[in-house]
């Protein structure tokens, strides 16, 4: 078992998981709420990881912070080192990569909310931040659990996207997939069973835990 990749996968997992979830949470609630009716592209904007191939994607992530990119030669000025083939380089992927994992179950979550709850809300006196931290976020927990553990799993499991954009390199960049990867490539069937069967453990794991989680009866806080 290479312990250090399956370290790194889940440090990775938990940054992406966590910065998803800051910004998946107001994107998710314009996407339910808003009235603006070209609203479809941002959300097809939102869903395009889910059908692009991951090598494509990991392409253009490479360009875009390449050393001949403005994002590549800023990151290069702040700390004297690249980007690309970076553990930095893998979070920025991984979060364009899982972004739709963590905004569509929250989305839709809050799209099933009941809205004269929220006018409820308004004619009290709260505000939106009231009204969406007392009603609209706890009666979504279920999704925004969905959404996070969606994205932390999906993390786990990437291997295109961070193949392109991180490379390769044993403790820095090294993910858990591309573990596997070597170990097939390099006929350790042994070692590539065993870390595959962790993998897989651990994912039902999560998930029962989740669905566990997601069983609870959740209720409103009250306004006052």
């Amino acid at each position: 078992m290479d312990w250090t990749a399956v370290a790194l996968s889940l440090r990775l997992a938990v940054i992406v998981a966590g910065v998803l979830l800051v910004l998946a949470l107001p994107l998710a609630y314009w996407i339910a709420f808003s009235g603006w009716r070209g609203k479809f592209l941002v959300e097809a904007m939102v869903a395009l990881p889910l059908v692009l191939p991951p090598t494509v994607l990991g392409f253009y992530v490479l360009l875009g912070i390449g050393s001949r990119s403005p994002v590549g030669r800023l990151w290069e000025r702040w700390t004297g080192h690249g980007l690309a083939f970076t553990f930095e380089a893998l979070v920025l992927a991984s979060i364009v990569y899982s972004l739709p994992f963590a905004v569509q179950p929250i989305a839709a979550a809050f799209a099933q909310l009941d809205t004269s709850l929220l006018d409820a809300s308004a004619t009290l006196g709260a505000t939106r931040w009231r009204t969406f931290s007392r009603i609209v976020l706890p009666l979504s927990i279920p999704g925004v659990v969905a959404g996070g553990v969606l994205s932390f799993a999906h993390t786990i499991g990437e291997f295109g996207v961070v193949l392109m954009v991180g490379g390769n390199l044993p403790g820095v960049t090294r993910t858990i997939s591309l573990s596997v990867y070597d170990q097939v490539q390099s006929l350790q069937y042994d070692a590539a069973n065993e870390t595959a069967l962790a993998l897989l453990a651990f994912s039902f794991v999560v998930l029962a835990v989740v669905y566990a989680l997601m069983r609870r009866p959740w209720s409103v806080a009250p306004l006052s």
